[in-house]
Formats: C-alpha cells, sequence, structure tokens
C-alpha cells in the first residue's frame, strides 16, 4: 500500500499539551452537569434512530429499565417498527420524524452516511445529541462542528472509546491535556499476516472475539477501518491535532481510552466490553443510571495487554490518519469508500485485502476540496462512492 504513515507520530516536546483547546473547552462546557442536579426529574423524550440495529435494540433495552427515558419516535431503515413509539419511520428522511416529535434526545445510531443529516439536525437546534453514527463526524466533521457551535447542545458519544475519553476529559482544563490513546481489540485476525488474509470469508471477518455489533462495524473492526474513523471523530470531538491521538491494540477491551496530562499522569477508563454502558451514560446523562454490567473483577487475574497495530497487514487504520491530516473532503471520501468496499466483501463481490486496496485507491482518485455545505458534501461522498464501486467491480 502506498500511504503508511505511523499509527502515533512521535509527540515533539514543543507539541505537549497541545490542542485546539477551544474544542475541548466547548465540550467540556457544552457537556458539563449542572451541579444541582444529583437526578433529573423531568422525562426525557428519545428519537432512536436505528431501532433494530445492535445498538437500537440495547437502547431498547435501557428505555425500559429507566421510567424517566419516554420512547417518543423510532425509525429504522427498512424492518417494521410499527407500535415500538408514538411515532415510526422505515425508510425516508430521518428530519420529517424529528420535526414532528421534537425530542430532548436524538439517539443516532444509524450506520453509514445516511445517518449525517439527522446529526446536523440535532447540533443545529441545540438538542443533546447521542452519537452512534461515528461517520456523521468523520465526512462532516468541520459542517457538524459548526453547527454544534451554534446550537450549543450537549453532544454525548455513543463509541465506546469516545464515551471513555469524554468521561476522562470532562472538567478538565485543555491546557493540562497532552494526549489520547485509544484502544482497539484487533479484530478476528490480529496477529495473522497479510498472506493469511487472502482468503478470509465474511463469515471468519462477523466473528468478533470481544464484542456483539452489528456486520458493518464488525467487519470495520476486523480491517482496522473502525479505528481509522474512531480516530477521525476523536479528532473532531475533542478537537486533539491528530499527532496527539495514539491508537494501540488491546485484545481483551478491558481498557476503553485513556488520557495522559501534562503532568505525568494518565487516567483510563475500564470496564467490561458491554455497549449498553456507553448507551445509559448518553441516554441518561448526567445521571450515570445503573445497567445490567456487573463491576469490574479486578481480583479474577485481570490482565492488561498493549501493543502496536500492524499497519503492514491492516493499512485502512494509516489511511485513516492519512486521510483526517489532509483535511477539506478526504475523510468524507475514506468513508464512502469503506461503505462500498465492505458492501461489496459482504456480498462476495470483493476479498477482505481488496477493501482497502479500494479506499487506498479512491483516494488517490480524488481531489478533496473542502465542502463547502451539505450539497457539496453530498456531491463528494457520490463521487468517492462512483470511483470505490468503479475499483471493487475491477478488483
Amino acid at each position: 500500500m502506498g500511504v503508511n504513515p505511523a499509527a502515533k507520530r512521535p509527540v515533539r516536546e514543543a507539541d505537549q499539551g497541545r490542542t485546539q483547546r477551544g474544542a475541548i473547552g466547548r465540550f467540556s462546557q457544552a457537556n458539563r452537569a449542572d451541579p444541582g442536579l444529583v437526578h433529573s426529574e423531568r422525562m426525557k423524550r428519545i428519537a432512536l434512530l436505528g431501532a433494530t440495529g445492535s445498538i437500537g435494540r440495547q437502547a431498547l433495552e435501557i428505555i425500559a429499565a429507566h421510567p424517566e427515558l419516554e420512547l417518543a419516535a423510532a425509525a429504522s431503515g427498512s424492518q417494521p417498527i410499527d407500535g415500538l413509539a408514538p411515532m415510526t419511520q422505515v425508510g425516508g428522511d430521518l428530519t420529517e420524524l424529528l420535526e414532528r416529535a421534537q425530542p430532548d434526545v436524538v439517539l443516532n445510531a444509524v450506520v453509514g452516511f445516511a445517518g449525517l443529516a439527522a446529526t446536523l439536525w440535532a447540533l443545529e437546534r441545540g438538542i443533546d445529541l447521542a452519537l452512534a453514527n461515528k461517520e456523521s463526524l468523520v465526512a462532516a466533521g468541520e459542517l457538524a462542528t459548526k453547527a454544534w457551535q451554534g446550537g450549543e447542545g450537549r453532544l454525548l458519544p455513543v463509541d465506546s472509546e469516545h464515551s471513555a475519553a469524554q468521561q476522562c476529559l470532562e472538567g478538565r482544563a485543555p491546557e493540562t491535556v497532552h494526549s489520547l490513546v485509544l484502544t482497539a481489540s484487533g479484530g478476528p485476525f490480529r496477529g495473522r499476516s497479510r498472506e493469511e488474509l487472502g482468503d478470509v470469508t465474511p463469515a471468519e471477518a462477523l466473528a468478533h472475539p470481544t464484542w456483539n455489533m452489528g456486520p458493518k462495524i464488525t467487519v470495520d473492526s476486523a480491517t482496522l477501518a473502525n479505528k481509522g474513523l474512531e480516530l477521525i471523530e476523536a479528532h473532531f470531538l475533542f478537537g486533539l491535532d491528530y499527532d496527539l491521538i495514539e491508537v494501540v491494540i488491546h485484545p481483551t477491551s478491558t481498557v476503553h481510552a485513556l488520557v495522559r496530562f501534562r503532568d505525568g499522569a494518565a487516567l483510563a477508563h475500564l470496564g467490561y466490553p458491554d455497549m449498553r454502558v456507553p448507551i445509559s451514560f448518553a441516554l441518561t446523562y448526567p445521571d450515570r443510571a445503573a445497567t445490567p454490567v456487573p463491576p469490574l473483577d479486578l481480583a479474577s487475574g485481570l490482565t492488561l495487554e498493549f501493543e502496536a497495530p500492524d499497519l503492514e497487514t491492516f493499512p485502512l487504520l494509516a489511511l485513516a490518519r492519512h486521510a483526517g491530516e489532509q483535511g477539506g473532503t478526504y475523510p468524507c471520501a475514506f468513508n464512502a469508500a469503506n461503505e462500498v468496499a465492505v458492501a461489496a466483501f459482504l456480498e462476495g463481490r470483493l476479498s477482505f485485502l481488496g477493501i482497502a486496496e479500494t479506499v487506498e485507491e479512491t483516494l488517490a482518485s480524488v481531489d478533496g476540496t473542502p465542502a463547502g455545505d451539505l450539497s457539496e458534501l453530498i456531491e463528494a461522498d457520490a463521487e468517492a462512492r462512483r470511483l470505490a464501486e468503479r475499483t471493487a467491480a475491477t478488483a
């Protein structure tokens, strides 16, 4: 593969603490709980987008367990959900459902670029957004950040790593932050060589060792594309320069994120790998309500292992970092090409190694011109998809 920057560039002494400090400060202030609110007495009306997926199903469990949460509206991409909520929708424009529902919280668990419009709708209106659709920030980071600044609502990440990072960063002065570490399980193919991945099947790629997730994100975990998407998402969420975001392999998925500070200390978020924890944290924020997940048993012989990612075998992480550093619509193109390539792989039209090859060729073909508005971003996404489809068809 042509592009192969290091998973983590060395942090120069002069760079320590270098962040887009307004972004971390805005994140901490916008998401900070009112100290007078120990528990919220007001009913929260939830709009659940992506109700039939893995995140959606677990969110329904959380909502059912807490009387202060009300499912006001629900949407799915194609499966019938009649009667699931007072207002439901299958397919179509998600913002139309949101306009009718006027929720207090939008849980966006839609897969891929299709979730972008709903993300922007919530951010622009200052409505709390529980975001499981990482592609929104990857593809439209600048536009989403601008909408967040204008709307001044709370953005609560539902990805386990970003939820963990938020909890470690919340209330911290931006200038005290040195760097962020995101962990990756390594997926089902950790330790294999590139040569051993040539005939990998979709069934093998979907056998994740620690997490129970939907098919697209599970394949992304197997290729490390998911961690690349999370790297870009973290850049926009927390305003950290890419040089200050490290990715390490952590097979047990016990440590979800770690934040280093300028005094040499580090704070880590640990827990069993269960998505009900970050979902509950976002939906019940700031109360941190109880979940069925047991507390971590440290006396059971817990071992924490970390290692550097193998970027030669799994180049999508490096490609994502490079796309993020290039800026413009390169992250959008990365996301679009990856969505196309993963779909082709799951349908048996593309090899596992062909996913990264398709993404790399697409990134080399687009011009990455920054998008001035949503329509230009949609055009960039469509062009990247056309290029990726053509590449995948000839791979």
